[in-house]
């Protein structure tokens, strides 16, 4: 491994203000240092860099100071090391003991996606990957070592636990870039198919349930049981994962498409029902071209009627397809617009969490109809009381919160960064915001006078933004049989693993593990990529080799996929091994189902698929053919790779993770049903006023996971 110091990691400001939380907590703390460190990984271990290469890369990797202050440090040249003793720090010229902070292993950072990408584009094809971490050095006034809790409370001021580890010597680095055999598929034992034990079989999935955080309502189990009895076989992991994410709150709405019966009566619309009954009783709606049909709605611009290039009205700026000329282009360019939310994510990593968040966002916008374009966007945050250390006001408490959960001053610290950061980044500014506080302890009629909390610990991040659309692009076509189902962007890595479930569970009721795979990763760099390509395809007009698109957010490719085949009306043969891979370690479940940022799949024209493929590779965005669509409305996956474990051996063999009809994966799930009373308040039952309270009815299964 090549290891390459590089400029400070912190400006003095920051380091400054660190060092005193960090005093804090230690008062022996003397001074703090941080510089970052580069890790090289050359694909061949016996390959090593000559002097001009290293002099090159020295260069490419030398982005200045940022401002930091360099004292303390003394003139570092590249060096080639195998690993750095325990005792030796990285930095001769640092003083004090080193903690070294790198990306969670079996993870990548966007900061080395963009920097490997860059080494290989400047002819270093040897380097497989580069990673960057922060080497701290800690001096305190008695120069001993900090342990114990000390240290830990250090540590956890310096890092990150959902996106960072902590190491204190260069040992355990080579983890970094540690690849294994892919893990195994798993299959869940069903007893009783025959319909006999149909205890047993829910039992089982009570089990996978629970391990693998589906979030799976009581009536939802019961109805896979029957399904998989059904067809006379286990289901795999990846099925019911993949059916998880489907079918959660962030995929289906379950919550907002729910039947209500309120004191026994059952009520004509959902609370979706509602919106959509406005819209349908508009006295003029015309104005309106999509609605609750695609990932933004779309309205009527300015209409451009003789379309041409000096007609009054709305026009594009971009590129003439021929000529590659930027001009304003004749047509109409009609409004599309799109909110929503990124919660879970955010409240367990503020950072990527609102930056994804916000990238998610500009990809539904983007991935509208044919193809669109964002313009401009806002973000918005609502969270529990702040309790600014030092300006705590008086209605202010500290109730608690689950551990794995950022404070509301860690959210307001990080995440309204992380999303300004993600629309700039990309191209997009992001013109309007919001933020709120709010807590307050509720008098509870139910528990007679008990009280309750309320307030934002799982905060609100709200993503919204407007962009434009042509008119001949509104509209997703009908897919032919054998088209090329293509997935674009960026490739498959192990995070953001199951965060479509997670929206259906209430926050902090899951395990840490599985907060920690939910975790997310922004790249906006790689995201501007896939819009250029998506540009110029809808750039072309009616010749647009698209015939529809879906960015790949909750659930990935297990959620897009489907649903990408399913509403152009066919069903889907794909591939697992052609999906574009960072991590070959991982499962059939995590290679299928994790949420990998900067994706989209597309259905594309067959006779243009080399036209598709080419504009990729001059927008140098990476994508991967890795399936075609069916006229049955099945859908197939195969795995030509599948790893079995036994006896301390590896083989490989062919499987089929999935093979299921779309009709079981998204046609007839169970809805769920809200069934509540009317309560009086304390009030009205002391004045006698009212009805009287009725028997609260008895916690639904479903209703343990639920949004609060």
């Amino acid at each position: 491994m090549l290891y390459l110091p590089g400029p400070p990691a912190l400006s003095s400001f920051r380091l400054q203000k660190l060092l005193d939380e960090i005093r804090t907590q230690l008062s022996r703390v003397l001074s703090l240092t941080a510089r970052f460190v580069h890790f090289v990984h050359l694909s061949d271990s016996n390959r090593s860099l000559t002097e001009v290469e290293q002099a090159r890369l020295a260069a490419i990797l030398d982005y200045g100071e940022g401002g930091g202050d360099d004292s303390g440090y003394a003139s570092l040249s590249p060096m080639r090391v195998e690993y750095v003793h325990p005792t030796v720090p990285a930095d001769e010229g640092a003083k004090g003991q080193l903690i070294l902070v790198a990306p969670r292993p079996g993870t990548v950072s966007p900061w080395s996606s963009k920097a490997s990408d860059i080494a290989r584009h400047c002819g270093f094809t040897a380097i497989a990957r580069i990673e960057r971490g922060i080497a701290f050095h800690v001096d305190t006034d008695d120069g001993a070592p900090v342990t114990g809790e000390a240290l830990e409370a250090i540590e956890a001021l310096l890092h990150d636990p959902m996106t960072q580890a902590v190491f204190h010597d260069f040992h355990g680095i080579d983890a970094l870039f540690a690849h294994a055999d892919p893990a195994p598929l798993r299959r869940i034992t069903l007893s009783g198919q025959d319909g006999k034990d149909s205890d047993r079989r829910l039992a089982a999935l009570e089990a996978a349930n629970h391990d693998l955080g589906l979030a799976l309502s009581h009536d939802e189990i019961g109805y896979l049981a029957d399904g998989f009895a059904r067809l006379g076989r286990d289901p795999s992991d990846v099925e019911l994962m993949m059916f998880a994410q489907v079918n959660s709150e962030h995929c289906r709405h379950k919550i907002f498409n729910a039947g209500w019966v309120i004191d026994g009566v059952s009520q004509e619309h959902s609370l979706f029902g509602m919106i959509r009954h406005t819209y349908a009783n508009a006295r003029d709606n015309s104005h309106i071209l999509g609605a609750y049909a695609d990932n933004s709605a779309v309205m009527q611009g300015d209409p451009n009627t003789d379309r041409t290039e000096t007609a009054a009205g709305a026009r594009l700026f971009y590129p003439d397809p021929a000529s590659r000329c930027y001009g304003y282009m004749p047509g109409d360019a009609h409004i599309l617009m799109k909110v929503e939310t990124h919660n879970h994510p955010t409240a367990i990593s503020p950072y990527p969490g609102a930056a994804t968040g916000s990238g998610g966002e500009i990809r539904d916008e983007a991935a509208t109809g044919r193809g669109a374009r964002a313009k401009a966007g806002l973000t918005g945050f609502s969270v529990s009381n702040l309790r600014i250390p030092g300006f705590e006001q008086p209605w202010e408490k500290d109730w608690g919160k689950p551990a794995r959960i950022a404070s509301a001053l860690g959210i307001m610290r990080e995440a309204p960064i992380g999303a300004a950061g993600f629309n700039n980044e990309f191209g997009r500014p992001a013109l309007l915001g919001y933020f709120r506080t709010f807590e307050a302890s509720i008098t509870n009629s139910v528990t007679d006078g008990g009280q309750e909390i309320r307030g934002y610990h799982k905060p609100i991040m709200i993503a919204g933004g407007m962009g434009n659309i042509r008119a001949e692009q509104i509209t997703k076509r009908e897919l032919p049989a054998d088209a090329p189902i293509i997935v674009l962007g960026g490739p498959a890595m192990l995070i953001g693993l199951g965060g479509g479930a997670a929206s259906s569970v209430t926050s902090g009721a899951t395990k840490a593990a599985l907060d920690f795979a939910s975790v997310q990763r922004d790249n906006p760099e790689m995201q501007r990529r896939c819009q250029e390509v998506i540009d110029r395809c809808w750039q072309m007009g009616e010749s647009n080799p698209i015939l529809s698109v879906h960015d790949v957010g909750a659930g990935g490719l297990s959620n897009a996929l489907p649903e990408l085949v399913h509403g152009g009306g066919r069903g889907g043969h794909f591939e697992l091994r052609a999906i574009p891979n960072d991590d070959p370690g991982m499962s059939p479940l995590a290679l299928w189902c994790n949420e990998s940022q900067e994706r989209y799949v597309l259905a594309v024209v067959p006779q243009q698929l080399d036209l598709f493929l080419d504009l990729c590779q001059k927008e140098r965005c990476p994508c991967a053919v890795v399936g075609k669509t069916t006229e049955a409305l099945h859908l197939r996956l195969a795995d030509d790779f599948a790893s079995q474990h036994h006896d301390g051996k590896v083989t490989h063999h062919a499987a089929l993770p999935i093979d299921i009809s779309l009709d079981f994966l998204l046609g007839n799930p169970p809805r769920m049903v809200r069934d509540v009373t009317r309560i009086s308040s304390a009030s009205q039952r002391d004045a006698g006023a009212g009805a009287p309270p009725r028997e609260r009815p008895k916690k639904r299964p479903d209703e343990e996971f639920t949004l609060h």
